[in-house]
């Protein structure tokens, strides 16, 4: 391979690597930003109408709450049900919203951080062995 290939390579790798941190980075920063900022509500767990044929435990059910200016909002879940953490029809989940936005939740004790830090550290690493082929093609 040529070092003019080995290059093209690298800028890719680089800019894939950067994409993936900023994905976690921005997912971070918008969970932390609700939770600094939003309203805490109850949701309600209901089924989704839509995922009637699929499998129930694989579908991510609808949380319908009232914000603080009595509008009702139902949104699709934005955490799956899990087994150790099943969300059944009728529960209710502690949430906190976005005032200026209330489709965008964060369900609390279900954040996704370790995804976020997941994305991060692979986009991290990416880059990183991106620097270490540059060094390498250098030599």
């Amino acid at each position: 391979m040529s070092a003019g290939d080995t290059v093209v390579i690298v800028i890719f790798a680089a800019c894939g690597g950067c994409v993936l941190a900023l994905a976690g980075l921005t997912g971070l920063r918008q969970t932390r930003r609700i939770e600094r900022t939003g309203i805490k509500a109850w949701a309600l767990v209901k089924r989704n109408p839509v995922a009637r044929g699929e499998d129930p435990s694989s579908s991510r059910p609808l949380l319908q709450f009232s914000t603080e200016a009595g509008q009702v909002v139902e949104i699709g879940s934005p955490v799956p049900a899990t087994r150790r953490r099943p969300l059944r029809d009728g529960d209710t989940l502690l949430i906190t919203y976005d005032p200026a936005d209330p489709g965008i939740i964060v369900v609390h004790n279900r954040e996704r951080r370790l995804l976020d830090y997941g994305f991060i550290a692979a986009g991290t690493l990416v880059v990183l062995l991106a620097v270490v082929l540059v060094g390498l093609a250098a030599l």
